[in-house]
């Protein structure tokens, strides 16, 4: 039988097909069993912070509870540096194995605007996991403002131009931008006064040294406890569980503003689909916990949640918002 090209063609071309197939399972093969049998090693959460904050305190009681879960130890990694960027680049560079995870906070997503060159990309460097938490922050005035609501302070600004200012923790930090959207939607103008955490600012505050301040409630509510300072509104769309009797930015009569402070978790960029839906739900679990809740409650911390496609459409969304603000108050990166 005389064999040609055409009849052998068939046969190659199966054989070709086969190949494919078996190389094709041959690199799925791996990454489906990592997942399967993830975790077999020690978790690392960096905290691109110093300890004692709000991400800190997330990464803490999560990590113990995944410990519990999945027998496995979950370390808390804090590195702080620059505005987070320190410990975020340190994730993006890890291997994609879902061993090392980024507990960002909201700077993550302003530093685009403040920093002209980060060393990586914001989006396409990571993974998102999962929002972990929201921290309302708060309006408060100093004593010496003649002010009890924010339309009165509204008015007071437009009345007496260019003379407040208002504290923040520093540079490129949500209390900070939080400020900036406000003398933009507001159309006052006032001076910001950058400290290096909002503590230090409160002496200042009290004194009348720096008319008002954005900041979170856990940290300023002694001194609105105490009457040193006057809580005119809270920054996001809803009550803040620690504080419910503030009225929200919104209520006091500023329609559409809504910021805050937040917390998610990150996976280095081409970490397996199968092990970030793990942490995912491992992380949610963690939050709906009726003890972590109330820790974290109790500390003016809001447990979020979600989906990593829900984490990654909030980035996005928080990106554009501070990029516009950052416009509006003439803010270059550098």
């Amino acid at each position: 039988m005389k064999t040609t090209l055409r009849s052998i063609a068939p046969n190659y071309s199966r054989l070709a097909a086969g190949l494919a197939a078996t190389a094709l399972f041959l690199a799925l093969a791996p990454t489906g069993a990592h997942a399967q049998s993830y975790p077999t090693k020690p978790i690392t959460i960096v905290v691109p912070a110093s300890p004692g904050g709000a991400i800190d305190l997330v990464a803490r009681l999560v990590g113990q509870k995944l410990t519990a879960a999945w027998g496995q130890s979950v370390v808390v990694d804090n590195r702080s540096g620059a505005t987070g960027i320190v410990g975020t680049d340190l994730v993006a560079k890890a291997p994609p194995d879902g061993y090392t995870l980024a507990l960002v906070a909201s700077s993550h997503a302003i530093n685009p605007s403040m920093v002209r060159k980060l060393p990586f990309d914001t989006v396409k460097s990571f993974e998102p996991v999962v929002q972990t938490h929201v921290v309302p922050l708060m309006l408060v005035v100093s004593p010496s403002v003649p002010v009890k609501s924010v339309k009165e302070l509204i008015a007071y600004g437009k009345a007496h131009p260019g003379e407040l200012s208002f504290a923040s923790s520093g540079s490129g930090g949500a209390p900070h931008f939080s400020g900036e959207l406000f003398k933009s939607m507001a159309g006052i103008d006032m001076v910001h006064v950058p400290y290096k955490g909002s503590t230090l600012a409160h002496p200042d505050l009290t004194s009348g040294r720096v008319s008002l301040m954005f900041d979170t409630v856990a940290a300023i509510g002694p001194q609105v406890k105490a009457g040193k300072v006057k809580a005119l509104a809270v920054t996001t769309t809803k009550h803040a569980a620690i504080a419910p009797q503030v009225p929200t930015m919104v209520e006091a009569g500023l329609p559409g503003y809504d910021t805050s402070t937040w917390g998610g978790v990150l996976a280095p960029a081409g970490t397996p689909k199968a092990v970030i839906d793990k942490l995912n739900a491992g992380i949610n679990q963690a939050l709906a916990a009726p003890d972590v809740r109330e820790r974290l409650l109790a500390a003016g911390i809001e447990p979020a949640g979600g989906s990593p496609a829900q984490f990654a459409g909030f980035i996005q969304t928080e990106m554009v918002k501070w990029a516009k603000v950052a416009k509006n108050a003439g803010i270059q990166p550098e």
